[in-house]
């Protein structure tokens, strides 16, 4: 009898083990069936304007599909906590941005970590904010011009941002700080929505990623004032630096980034990185990113989670210097 336990034991258990592949043959299949990237703003925003060639390209290149779920709302953080809550099965990803370093000094009640409920994949690109204006209601055409014109109204222009908490908001109320003027914030639900009433007019001035307004400063339909940088943006030549127009301290970048669910296998995780990898390296993404002002970045994994970590501590202080609250 006990012979017989053995054998029915020994045979259910390798049973088991023959019906749950490897880590590694699970790679090898991955992705058998559509990924999804969260993208927790709406379309038309910064996020999105990277998300979109970059998955386009990755479904390309793979022959599989890897769709985009707008979820947006909370300066983005609602679809990062439904993102962190996803299955770790390899199969939903979150496209999130440095909002998501920023909102851990701004939101006292966060339902997600970004540095312990995700696992880090890579940076998918880096990018200078831009002071943009309608140029119907704002008569400057360089910084200087600008700053006159705030302060020839006080109180009187208003700027949109992604909502509260976002890099736009937060380099808004740094431009304040640094200028010493007072510009009314007015948040969004997405980069996108504060993009299309700055066109109509609703709003004055933007404090937006490059990557969101590059079309439309082409389009002449907002004109750029200065990127917040000390070096021009790729193919951005002519649009002045904030040094330029004398706010030399004056630096702030968006950058995007892609995380994984905690618990998601790694060898998923690396097959998620090779596929980023030929995307993001070939000669048309690398001529994209240039036409949205940007360079293409290598930063994956545990590197790139350093580096979140150090913008979590870095816009920390950001947010208390420049006494940035919600709205």
């Amino acid at each position: 009898m006990r012979s017989n336990l053995r054998r029915s034991v020994f045979t259910a258990l390798a049973a088991a083990a023959l019906a749950i592949p490897c880590a590694s043959s699970w790679a090898q299949s991955w992705p058998n069936k559509p990924v999804t990237i969260v993208v927790p703003f709406p379309p038309g925003g910064g996020t999105d304007a990277f998300a979109r060639p970059l998955f386009a390209a990755m479904t390309k290149n793979s022959g599989k599909q890897f769709l985009i779920d707008n979820k947006g709302g909370a300066g983005g953080t609602l679809g990062a906590g439904i993102a962190s809550r996803a299955a770790p099965d390899g199969y939903t990803f979150f496209m999130g941005a440095v909002h998501h370093a920023i909102a851990p000094s701004m939101y006292p009640k966060l339902d997600y970590n970004i540095e312990t409920d995700f696992v880090p994949v890579g940076l998918v690109s880096s990018v200078p904010q831009v002071v943009v204006v309608n140029p119907a209601k704002v008569q400057a055409n360089t910084l200087p011009e600008f700053l006159a014109f705030v302060r020839a109204n006080p109180g009187k222009l208003n700027y949109g941002s992604a909502g509260n908490g976002t890099s736009h908001h937060l380099a808004g109320e740094l431009f304040k700080l640094q200028s010493k003027t007072f510009i009314t914030h007015i948040p969004y639900r997405g980069a996108g929505p504060a993009l299309q009433d700055l066109i109509a007019g609703q709003v004055d001035v933007m404090f937006d990623g490059l990557g969101s307004s590059a079309a439309h400063i082409k389009g002449g339909r907002i004109k750029a004032l200065a990127v917040a940088s000390d070096k021009a943006a790729p193919g951005f030549p002519n649009v002045p630096t904030a040094k330029d127009g004398g706010m030399a301290q004056y630096q702030v970048a968006t950058w995007y980034g892609i995380w994984a669910p905690k618990g998601t296998p790694a060898d998923v995780i690396a097959a998620m990185q090779a596929e980023m990898r030929k995307a993001l390296e070939s000669a048309e993404l690398r001529n994209t990113w240039t036409g949205l002002g940007t360079e293409t970045p290598n930063l994956y994994g545990e590197a790139f989670g350093r580096f979140v970590s150090g913008e979590v501590k870095r816009w920390a202080e950001v947010v208390k210097a420049s006494g940035a609250k919600l709205d």
